[in-house]
């Protein structure tokens, strides 16, 4: 029997977006709660729905070597307003996915707005739903509001979870000096020749890469609050500052790794590091710095990245910055349907579930509408196999940690290492025997082959 009263999603985000967006082209009435710009965060700078607070990057969209880009094509066939978007509003980025933030936003706000079974309240929930609310999403994510993450965490008895997420700068494009730096994607990957030269480059030689580490480890830093002190960062996403103090060439072999480019105003001479900068808007007006997360102050931020060659006048259009994330222990705590054990009325997706990474956020919102409608529509609730992306992701959050290991289960960005393994070609399509680094490639071919085939099937069931 189908039940009419509405699906309640709390937060627009990535995850909140595509929730309500799945739930409603299923049948089910949705009403989605999102607080801003009632109550803003530290993070957000608009009143748009599935706002990209740091990177406008979605990564690479490789369906057959690489997860997420297996992700991308799983959602694209689930009919992923998100994917849809990032499709529509995509900018120069080589072989990854980025977008047009304010565009690729303000598309995803009018698509949620114009849908007849969504309605949106501009509205904080503080606390606990409502009990009368028999149906309720919690995709509030890493910026949950501390009203209502002390209630969820008391009412299931978990204390509280959380890591730091650092924001990259985002520059003006007609403030670098392309006299020292060039366009140029990592071995010139991409279809297009505007792909192929998607980023812009700015090359240091060894006495500016050590002069530059050592301005950025004696630089002020946000200061921590005492109870934040024992917060573990997010690996994925470290400050540089925290990487450049893990050894002095670590930045070199990470985001300043000169491999795969060639100086176009020095050809002979091979930069000894290089920070990289990507296209963060369709009119190409707007460049973030890749991998650059950062938790200097604002001051010392200008300061030392002036010191990159080519971004001697740099003017920045936002500076870092870095913010506490909130997660649940969703092993513990949810159901193999993302349900809160203690109130299987609640559902969680998105970062607060475990997830890192705007797609993977998004991913899990797909698997908690289209889950919270089945439910609703009187229709049995089946998973997607694990061999998928989207299986895998879901059985990471709700199973995937050691009983009793302290710090077992951390955010993950989807990886085939949470996929069942697979028997992969020994043999080419000639016969010849696969080795080496081949053997890796083909083994991640036979995983995405499988994935795709077992995520057609579940949408067809």
């Amino acid at each position: 029997m189908t039940d009419m009263t509405p699906i309640h999603i709390i937060g627009g985000g990535m995850a909140g977006s595509e929730a309500a967006w799945q739930a409603a082209n299923a049948g089910a009435r949705v009403v989605l709660h999102e607080m801003r710009p009632v109550r803003p965060t530290f993070a957000h700078q608009t009143e748009g729905l599935a706002e990209l607070v740091c990177s406008n990057s979605f990564r690479s969209d490789d369906a057959e070597t690489n997860a997420v880009g297996l992700l991308h094509e799983e959602m694209r066939r689930a009919g992923s307003l998100i994917m849809a978007m990032g499709d529509k509003h995509q900018v120069p980025a080589g072989g990854a996915l980025a977008v047009d933030r304010e565009a690729f936003s303000a598309d995803v706000t009018a698509a949620i707005e114009n849908h007849p079974n969504i309605e949106i309240v501009r509205e904080e929930i503080a606390g606990l739903p409502p009990e009368d609310w028999d149906s309720v999403i919690v995709a509030t994510g890493p910026l949950t509001s501390p009203a209502l993450a002390e209630a969820v965490h008391e009412l299931s008895g978990e204390g509280e979870l959380a890591f730091f997420d650092a924001i990259a700068p985002i520059l003006y494009a007609e403030s670098i000096n392309m006299d020292v730096a060039w366009k140029q994607s990592r071995y010139d990957k991409g279809d297009t020749e505007e792909d192929r030269a998607a980023y812009i480059n700015c090359p240091m030689d060894k006495d500016q890469y050590e002069a530059f580490v050592d301005a950025l480890l004696a630089a002020d830093k946000t200061e921590f609050k005492e109870w934040e002190k024992d917060t573990p960062y997010f690996d994925a996403c470290l400050p540089i500052e925290v990487m450049a103090e893990r050894g002095r060439e670590t930045l070199r072999h990470g985001p300043m790794k000169p491999r795969g480019l060639t100086n176009a105003h020095d050809p002979d001479t091979k930069p000894y590091a290089v920070v990289q900068l990507r296209q963060d808007n369709a009119l190409g007006t707007l460049f973030n710095m890749v991998g650059f997360q950062t938790k200097m102050k604002y001051g010392a931020q200008t300061d030392v990245f002036k010191m990159i060659p080519g971004l001697e006048n740099a003017s920045f259009a936002r500076l870092g910055g870095i913010h506490r994330n909130t997660f649940l222990h969703s092993p513990k705590l949810l159901d193999g349907a993302m349900r809160l054990k203690a109130r299987p009325a609640l559902r969680f997706a998105g970062q607060i579930t475990g997830v890192e990474g705007y797609v993977e956020s998004a991913s899990m919102g797909l698997l908690a509408g289209r889950f919270a409608a089945a439910e609703k529509m009187g229709r049995e609730i089946t998973p997607p196999p694990a061999t998928t992306a989207l299986g895998a992701l879901l059985t990471h959050i709700t199973t995937g940690h050691v009983p009793g290991k302290k710090g077992a289960f951390q955010p993950m960005n989807v990886n085939f290492g949470l996929f069942p393994e697979i028997e992969a070609p020994t043999k080419d399509a000639d016969g010849k025997r696969i080795k080496g680094k081949e053997k890796s490639v083909a083994k991640k071919r036979a995983m995405s082959a499988r994935a795709l085939s077992d995520i057609d099937a579940w949408l067809k069931a």
